[in-house]
């Protein structure tokens, strides 16, 4: 049978989009090769954040003085992991600023992404040697790892691409990576029963060896871009280290941007915590937890690919930022409501699905290039911020949201969903009307 028409002209806007921009390509391994790494990690995240297993999660010390003081650890699991993740965040943010600041772009990413390797080793004999306490410091780490390498990455590209580009080729980049969050939980739902989680640390190190190539490639076209702006972004940055933290302060975009960021995790971390009580009560051992939220995972990617194929370009080549961020804020009432009604497993699940989708697909690539059209101080210090404290102050004030109102059963909690969508939405409003202020890239 022959490809259809519309087939045809998408993979022919494709191969032209290739031939137009020779870092698309790089770009796409890079990204792919992120999000590979790092899917094949999350199920096993998100297994120790399900599990019923106190010992294998939280260290020996650590389950004395909760035990000591009358408090059932294992039914605080989430919220304690999350509370861990934003206290480290609020660690790990200075010292990102910090080497941000006064490392230049050439050294600070291979070593970023280096470090992250070496890591991974660490985890693989920690996992290997069955050491009591892994899953909170695995769970901490990833939690690091995929904020700050994933701001990294759409910083990086900021200064590859111009706006007029972003708005051309971020869609397709976006698709890269969705791919690669595709095979990340093929692999892990594949391998995690027959090969065990500790090897899992070896693929992901693997992915991440790939990036590093990608990096030093792409690094031409930025040096490239930079110099017809008439800006050196090879350079350390200089300045302080909370930078990004002052400029959020400062500038109305950038704290609508933070307050989309942590109402957005608001949303999701209702629905994360009970699915954890999904799985939790749903499968008996790690593998089988892991597993399962690989399928989660898949199911999220498939749709998110199918978005961006078929819509994501198309939107923001037309029409710009609006309709990228309103029509996840639509679907997002609409879920909640429903979920108010009747708050079952399987709604959780296709609502927690479509939220996913929306913010890979359509939320963060709109997000992402507003940084095409502004200083890379913003970029990389306040983007960061924004992907750190907001996203992980969003996690911890929200998983105990979650504790306190699931109490009164999960109608509530989702009703008090409905609400935080509806300040959501008005948010974006806000932000869409201080992007139409920002002066668009001359290039």
């Amino acid at each position: 049978m022959d490809p259809s028409p519309a087939a045809t002209s998408r993979f022919g806007r494709f191969r032209s989009a290739m031939s137009e921009s020779p870092p698309l390509l790089w770009s796409f391994v890079y990204f792919f090769c992120l999000l590979s790494g790092y899917y094949v990690l999350r199920p096993v995240r998100d297994a120790m954040g399900a599990s019923s297993d106190v010992e294998a999660v939280f260290p020996p010390a650590m389950i004395g003085f909760f035990a000591a003081r009358g408090i059932p650890l294992k039914e605080l699991i989430l919220q304690v992991l999350s509370t861990c993740s934003f206290i480290l965040i609020l660690i790990a943010q200075p010292i990102y600023g910090a080497l941000v600041s006064r490392l230049p772009r050439r050294v600070f990413l291979p070593v970023l992404f280096g470090f992250f390797i070496v890591c991974l080793l660490g985890f693989h004999l920690l996992f290997d040697s069955q050491v009591a306490g892994r899953g909170l410091v695995f769970f901490l780490w990833v939690t690091v790892f995929n904020v700050f390498s994933v701001a990294v990455f759409w910083s990086f590209m900021a200064d590859v691409f111009s706006h007029a580009d972003a708005k051309k080729y971020y869609g397709y980049i976006g698709a890269a990576g969705t791919v690669g969050a595709f095979t990340g939980p093929l692999i892990t739902r594949a391998l995690a029963e027959k090969v065990g989680l500790a090897n899992l640390m070896l693929v992901s190190a693997t992915f991440l060896a790939a990036c590093v190539v990608c990096i030093w490639r792409l690094r031409g076209w930025a040096l490239l871009r930079e110099a017809k702006v008439g800006r050196d972004n090879e350079s350390a940055m200089g300045g302080d280290v909370l930078a990004g933290l002052k400029l959020i302060a400062k500038e109305p975009l950038l704290r609508w941007l933070a307050a989309l960021v942590f109402l957005g995790v608001g949303i999701g971390q209702l629905l994360y915590n009970e699915q954890a009580v999904i799985a939790r009560e749903g499968f008996a051992t790690a593998e089988a937890r892991t597993a399962y939220y690989a399928g989660i995972d898949i199911a999220v990617n498939v749709l998110t690919l199918i978005v961006q194929l078929f819509a994501t370009r198309w939107l923001l080549s037309r029409f710009g930022l609006a309709p990228v961020l309103l029509i996840p804020m639509a679907a997002l009432l609409l879920g909640f409501a429903v979920l108010t009604a009747s708050p079952l497993p399987i709604v959780v699940g296709i609502v927690q699905v479509v939220t996913r989708s929306n913010e890979f697909s359509l939320m963060k690539p709109g997000r992402e290039t507003i940084y095409t059209r502004v200083d890379r101080q913003w970029r990389y210090k306040a983007g960061a911020a924004i992907d750190t404290a907001f996203f992980r102050g969003g996690e911890i004030t929200f998983s105990w949201t979650y504790k306190a109102l699931s109490v009164l059963g999960s109608q509530v909690v989702f009703g008090a969903g409905l609400l935080i969508a509806g300040v959501m939405t008005a948010s974006a409003w806000r932000l869409l009307r201080e992007e139409k202020k920002i002066p668009h890239d001359p290039q």
